[in-house]
């Protein structure tokens, strides 16, 4: 008897090293709870229809694809915590997720530590170069640079930005003043609010008093967007309103009644409203699954792509075996998807893509005033000299340093 249930044990055992070795296990760390769950739950739910459409024209490599997802709560802790587990205990093949910079920054040095595959799919401040991290959303060379160009021509050169005192709305923020100084412009005022800030009295009579040409916006999270109401009540000037995040990621224009978002500009790779045949099906896909969605953001985009990219190089490795998988995605894998055609740039694991600035008017109407084609991120590569096909210093460049 005690032989025959050892026997059983055993042939359970194989039987579930076979079955796991039958699936292709993604891992996911996003917010479906917390402050940034607003753009952790369409996130969310882009890869479960990225996964869902690739299970459905059978898998990859002849395997299905399994999601483990657990929530992360909009806790850096539990960011480090729940990593762990999906590398430790899932053994999970790749691992995509975070919204915040600060989640990316708690959780990319258990990747390096553990040589797990990890896309942030996410708009952010740029500079990462880190061997095992592809980042798939708009950075400063996406955003920033074309942006305050076209603000410091359209409506002068006095620039004043206000942001979130983390790494995102300090290192935008040296990007704004990189780019303003190269567009022949001056930082007439800078502030950096703590996240749980919602009260904005004394930061808009700083504003006013410094009288700025363009306003730089580079707030985050539910409780700082309490800035656009409070901002419009005391704009008489209707100074215009630029950022990389507004609109795109947290959908203002919707959830803020008008005015609130008139004369505001955000570059962004993707937004619901965009009016491309690629960007009108995603939409309508992803609104067949989730119906009851509010809105389909920029990162859902960047999500459901960087996905797609995954894909891509597994299919060009022949395996998901971490090395081999990120020589192919430094070969310049591509994905043409939502935002059009995106291309992992090797040199420095960011993505090549397509940028549009977006406007909103008074009555929150959305339209598009110019496009930039197939911008590269070479920064790292041309200013600081960082080609992470042939080394990476695992580190977060910025313009200061």
């Amino acid at each position: 008897m005690k032989k025959l249930l050892v026997l059983v044990l055993v042939v359970l055992m194989m039987f579930g090293a076979v079955a796991a070795a039958d699936t292709i296990k993604i891992g996911m760390l996003e917010d479906l709870s917390g402050d940034f769950s607003l753009c952790g739950t369409y996130k969310s739910h882009a890869m479960e229809l990225a996964i869902k459409e690739i299970n459905e024209a059978g898998g990859l490599l002849g395997k299905q694809l399994e999601l483990i997802a657990p929530d992360c709560q909009s806790d850096n802790q539990r960011y480090q915590e729940m990593a762990r587990k999906l590398i430790l205990e899932d053994e999970v093949d790749v691992i995509m997720g975070g919204f915040s910079s600060a989640s990316r920054e708690a959780i990319r040095p258990i990747m390096d530590e553990y040589g797990m595959l990890y896309f942030y799919n996410n708009q952010y401040e740029g500079g990462v170069a880190d061997h095992y991290t592809f980042c798939t959303g708009a950075v400063p060379e996406h955003q920033v640079m074309p942006l305050m160009e076209y603000m410091i021509k359209e409506y002068g050169p006095k620039v004043y930005t206000i942001a979130a005192d983390y790494n995102f709305g300090q290192l935008t923020a040296q990007w704004v003043k990189k780019a303003t100084q190269e567009f022949g412009g001056e930082i007439v005022g800078e502030e950096f609010l703590p996240l749980s800030v919602s009260q904005f009295s004394s930061s808009i009579e700083k504003i006013q008093q410094a009288d700025p040409d363009v306003l730089v916006v580079l707030l985050t999270g539910v409780t700082q967007s309490s800035f656009y109401g409070q901002w419009f009540a005391a704009n008489s000037k209707n100074i215009p309103i630029a950022t990389t995040i507004n609109i795109a990621q947290g959908y203002e224009h919707l959830r803020f009644d008008p005015p609130a978002c008139a004369n505001m500009y955000v570059t962004a790779q993707f937004v619901e409203e965009l009016d491309t045949p690629a960007a009108k099906d995603f939409v309508a896909r992803y609104r067949a699954l989730y119906p009851n969605d509010p809105y389909v953001g920029m990162e859902a985009a960047a999500q459901y792509t960087g996905m797609m990219l995954y894909a891509e190089a597994v299919r060009k490795a022949g395996t998901t075996e971490v090395e081999a998988v990120i020589d192919a995605l430094e070969s310049g894998v591509s994905y043409d998807g939502p935002a059009g055609l995106v291309t992992i740039y090797g040199p420095t694991h960011h993505a090549i893509m397509d940028i549009w600035i977006v406007y909103s008017d008074a009555n929150h109407q959305i339209s598009f005033k110019t496009k930039y084609e197939q911008i590269v991120p070479d920064w790292i590569e041309k200013e600081k000299g960082c080609d992470l096909t042939v080394e990476a210093p695992n580190i977060q460049f910025t313009p200061d340093n």
